[in-house]
């Protein structure tokens, strides 16, 4: 009877080996008047993106970076910046499972410390804790896959 399982029978594993903070950054460069009460709530832009790089045959590096800016008109309140980490070791998938693992279990897996740790700058910053929303890491993956879909056929024709 064939064996279900890809390479070597092994039963498919996910281990996270270690998580850090690579590079954190909070700037409040109008403090302490960006403190003060405001009427309207700042408008806050965030983005996000991941890497993954192989360590080894089963080990990877995957980063998480959250860039957040609020500003009040044209006047930035603060400015954060994460890049989170974490080395994973991915046994026993097929390869094909590879890259949908790393970019999307294994930043799901990281987001949970990563938004705390910008919860906490925002509010050692002296505002409320930015609690940044969920991210669909699935939806971004597809994103990106197709937009890399998209510039190979522009470099093939």
């Amino acid at each position: 009877m064939a064996n279900e399982n890809s390479s070597e029978g092994a039963q498919p594993s996910l281990n996270i080996l270690a998580q850090y903070i690579k590079d954190l950054s909070f700037e409040n460069p109008g403090a302490p008047r960006s403190l003060q009460a405001r009427d309207n709530p700042p408008a806050i832009n965030i983005s996000v993106n991941v890497n993954a790089n192989p360590l080894s045959e089963n080990d990877f590096d995957v980063v998480l970076s959250l860039n957040a800016e609020a500003k009040d008109g044209d006047k930035a309140l603060f400015a954060v910046e994460l890049v989170y980490g974490g080395v994973f070791r991915i046994t026993g998938f097929p390869q094909e499972h590879i890259l949908p693992i790393l970019f999307i279990e294994c930043p799901r897996l990281l987001f949970p410390f990563a938004r705390q740790i910008v919860a906490d700058a925002t509010r050692n910053g002296g505002f409320p804790p930015l609690m940044i929303d969920p991210i669909d890491f699935t939806q971004m993956f597809s994103q990106r896959m197709a937009e890399e879909q998209a510039r190979a056929k522009v470099q093939a024709n």
